[in-house]
């Protein structure tokens, strides 16, 4: 059995990393057969939209894609690719695991959390107005659907990897509505995971409990724009946005993306380092294992997974986390301890 699986290379970096990626999981044995597309400023230069049509009706024909970094620019120009593609795919839930990694510095130690982060409403969802000359607005949007089934995703996420406990961050104590819709919502879930426990947290508290002591956390549940921060601020805990996966999960469909971003300033020079968008991948592997049943791709994700953990206690690493290697030796120093 084999799977098609969307490939998008991104820009910048997004080729290089990913051409090691697929070049690790070939050597895996993972059972995988890729449908190239592109997206962002690779797609723009072939005389294409930023999400071209071809390469949504794929991953909705596939379900399942991997993706690169793509560029978004600051402040003008085109809208985010990755906030599209959430939106227009419903891929209403964001997962970050967060873990330590031999060999990547970190202050902290024990840290071993996920961040699930409502991916597709409130501030995100992009309806601002300028009332005035010199006055804007911004409206945040919750609604009891989305609400709830984050929620039930966070709570069956946590059941389903013995995880102990769903720690919610809010600002209700002024979002009274918005974040209060959330709060309420949530404490509607756990009622029937009362297995789970549920901590609720004002988020300004969250994040210093945060940075004091990351190892007391295990599941964090929390809006689009509180989730788009944290998850960053908890990478940074374990090394950065370089050794943390990333997925955008729906109901039907699923894309596993690095979460860093594009690096046009190293592109093409073999520096960039693909771990995130290998360990997205081993994500990708393990999901398409719960999906579709198929324990080859469990066992490839292990053996990726070890590989790497092997090859970074050794010292094994690239540059932006303490080592020597380029793209290809990481590649390669990981692919050596396959097994």
């Amino acid at each position: 059995m084999s799977h098609e699986v969307v490939l998008i290379p991104g820009d910048g970096i997004g080729p290089e990393v990913s051409a090691a990626v697929c070049e690790i999981l070939e050597k895996a044995g993972a059972p995988l057969r890729w449908i190239e597309r592109q997206a962002g400023v690779a797609a723009l230069a072939q005389g294409g939209d930023t999400l071209p049509v071809e390469t949504l009706d794929a991953i909705r024909c596939t379900g399942v894609a991997l993706k690169g970094p793509c560029t978004t620019p600051v402040g003008g120009g085109f809208t985010s690719v990755n906030v599209a593609l959430r939106k227009t795919l419903d891929l209403y839930a964001a997962v970050r695991p967060v873990r330590n990694l031999a060999g990547v510095a970190s202050r902290f130690q024990g840290i071993d959390l996920v961040v699930v982060r409502e991916n597709t409403e409130g501030l995100y969802s992009g309806v601002e107005n300028e009332i005035t000359p010199g006055v804007v607005t911004s409206l945040k949007v919750a609604t009891d659907a989305a609400c709830r089934r984050i929620a039930l995703y966070a709570f069956r996420y946590a059941k389903a990897r013995d995880r102990r406990r769903v720690t919610v961050f809010h600002k209700a104590n002024i979002m009274k509505l918005t974040d209060g819709l959330f709060l309420r919502v949530a404490g509607e879930v756990h009622e029937e995971f009362p297995e789970i426990e549920l901590e609720t947290m004002i988020i300004d508290a969250g994040c210093m409990r945060l940075v004091q002591d990351p190892s007391r956390f295990d599941v964090l549940l929390m809006e689009n724009l509180y989730g788009d921060v944290v998850s960053d601020l908890c990478a940074g805990l374990v090394g950065g946005l370089g050794v943390v996966p990333g997925a955008n999960l729906g109901d039907e469909r699923a894309v596993f993306e690095a979460v860093h971003g594009s690096a046009p300033d190293i592109a093409g020079k073999g520096l960039a380092n693909p771990l995130a968008l290998l360990m997205s991948a081993v994500m990708m592997l393990n999901h398409l294992a719960e999906t579709r049943g198929d324990e080859a791709c469990r066992q490839a994700a292990a053996r990726i997974r070890s590989g790497y953990d092997a090859a970074l206690g050794e010292g094994r690493r690239t540059r932006d986390i303490g080592g020597d290697l380029d793209t290809a030796g990481f590649a390669r120093a990981v692919i050596g301890h396959l097994s």
